[in-house]
């Protein structure tokens, strides 16, 4: 399997998930997080 951009996304999504259910505090940073990486990735800035 090779990780390209579009297959970022949902790897971090999955990842986020299984964090959110072992530790719920983590919400807040996951979220904040994952927000962040998307932003980044959707204004081009990793190729």
């Amino acid at each position: 399997m090779t990780v390209s951009i579009g297959n970022i996304q949902p790897i971090v999504s999955l990842i986020a998930g299984v964090l959110i259910l072992v530790m719920p505090q983590l919400l807040n940073y996951i979220v904040a997080a994952f927000l962040i990486v998307s932003g980044l990735l959707g204004l081009g800035l990793f190729k």
